[in-house]
Formats: structure tokens, C-alpha cells, sequence
């Protein structure tokens, strides 16, 4: 998993040492680390329904570590954003915010996957009690903000499936997916055909 997170890092090194990086680099940065974001914050919130799909409980030990490198990339992908395309001139990026409404949006995500990052450690779990679970159901909204912040910032024809838009689509299927496996009704009849394949009992217990 830790191998499989850095490879985009590695690849993105790769691109910059070998001049690789297109005729736009800033923006082939921008789009190659938030795509990495987004794939791992996918996998990090896979984990919880492959628990009680295959019942292998280890797999939710990922969910953490998986989250934070993608907020590790989402992070890169700001800074590349605010730092080197924008020159740190906000007065500008607020300018920009007003015609490229997927900018307001990509930065509310990032601000839930940082609020997310900064209490995902113990003392935090200890600190805020049950309104820990509260505050991380926030990771649900988050993703769907990410897929939202990456098809609208695609040109292409929403309807007619041109341009780059399809990916994004395919990614928004995904996550609703992986949300919808999360209603308490789908996870219940989804673990009693767990139960009764296996024929063992099974636990409920993941958030």
C-alpha cells in the first residue's frame, strides 16, 4: 500500500527530471497530483465496504494511512496551484473564484480532508469522544466534493460524454457506490448474503 501511494510521487519526479511533462507542466502538476488524491481517497473509502464484503478486518487498518496520503496530495495539489500557477497572488485566485466556481469547490474539499487528516491520530479519537464518528462522516462529502471538483474542472459535453468528461463520471459512479453501500439497509442485507454464504457469523461493527 505505502509502495503503491508513492509511485504518483515517483512518477511525477520522474516526468519533471526527464523534461516529460507536456507543454503545460504547471497544469499537467495539477492535474496529475489531484488525480492521485483522488484515486487514494477511493481506496481509502473502499475499505470499509471490502470489510464487510469479504470480511477480511485488516483492511480497514488502510483506511487511515490511505486517506492521508491522499490528503498528502491534495495538499501538494494546492500548493502547486496557490504557489506556482497563481504566484501566491490572492487577490487574483478571489477574482478567479467568482468565474471558476470548481476552484471554491476543490478548496472546501481540501478544507474537510485537512479537518479530517488533523484528528485522524489517537489523542484526537480520545479528545473528541463520539464526536469523532460525527466529524469523520465528513470523508462522505468530501469525496463527493473531489469528484465534483475534478469533472467540472474537464471541458467536455456533460450529456453527450465528450471531451474528458467521462472519466469524471465513471469516478462520481464510484463513490456513490461506495456510499450507498454504507445505508444501514444495503449493509444488512449485504452481510446476512455474506452470513449465509459462508455460513459464519458476522460483525456489524464497522463504521
Amino acid at each position: 500500500m505505502h509502495l503503491g501511494a508513492w509511485l504518483p510521487a515517483f512518477a511525477i519526479a520522474w516526468s519533471l527530471l526527464s523534461d516529460d511533462l507536456t507543454a503545460n507542466p504547471i497544469q499537467a502538476l495539477e492535474q496529475r497530483t489531484g488525480k492521485a488524491a483522488l484515486v487514494l481517497l477511493v481506496l481509502s473509502l473502499a475499505c470499509t465496504p471490502a470489510h464487510f464484503l469479504t470480511g477480511y478486518r485488516p483492511i480497514l487498518k488502510l483506511r487511515r494511512p490511505l486517506g492521508l496520503y491522499a490528503l498528502l496530495y491534495a495538499g501538494l495539489h494546492f500548493s502547486i496551484f496557490v504557489g506556482v500557477d497563481y504566484a501566491f497572488d490572492l487577490g487574483l485566485i478571489w477574482a478567479d473564484v467568482h468565474n471558476k466556481a470548481f476552484i471554491l469547490v476543490g478548496l472546501t474539499a481540501g478544507i474537510l480532508l485537512l479537518a479530517l487528516g488533523a484528528t485522524s491520530f489517537p489523542w484526537a479519537m480520545r479528545r473528541l469522544g463520539k464526536n469523532w464518528k460525527r466529524l469523520h462522516r465528513l470523508i462522505y462529502p468530501a469525496g463527493l466534493l473531489v469528484v465534483l471538483h475534478y469533472a467540472w474542472s474537464k471541458k467536455g459535453d456533460v450529456f453527450g460524454l465528450r471531451g474528458d468528461i467521462l472519466q469524471p463520471l465513471l469516478f462520481a459512479g464510484l463513490v456513490t457506490l461506495l456510499l450507498l453501500v454504507r445505508v444501514p439497509a444495503i449493509k444488512r442485507w449485504i452481510l446476512r448474503m455474506r452470513q449465509a454464504r459462508v455460513g459464519n457469523p458476522t460483525s456489524t461493527s464497522s463504521p
